[in-house]
């Protein structure tokens, strides 16, 4: 998979959370996917072969996600 379309699933699946949680809760989820800058880290992150690591959370429910380009250490 591709750096662009490994991004291109991530906002998919932190799109996918943050629909799940509570407004409070997904308000961090929301701002990644706004925030352009942060995208454009995640996206220099995974074409330099390292992985990207998101983190969002309720009260009782950690979802990490993450890309990580195939031979890159997780």
């Amino acid at each position: 998979m591709s750096p662009r379309l490994a991004l291109r699933w991530l906002r998919e699946r932190v799109t996918n959370v943050t629909d799940q949680l509570d407004n409070a809760y997904a308000q961090p989820g929301r701002f990644w996917l706004r925030d352009e800058t942060e995208r454009d880290r995640a996206l220099a992150y995974l074409t330099g072969g390292m992985a990207y690591q998101l983190t969002l959370h309720d009260e009782s429910t950690r979802y990490v996600l993450m890309a990580c380009p195939p031979g890159a250490a997780a």
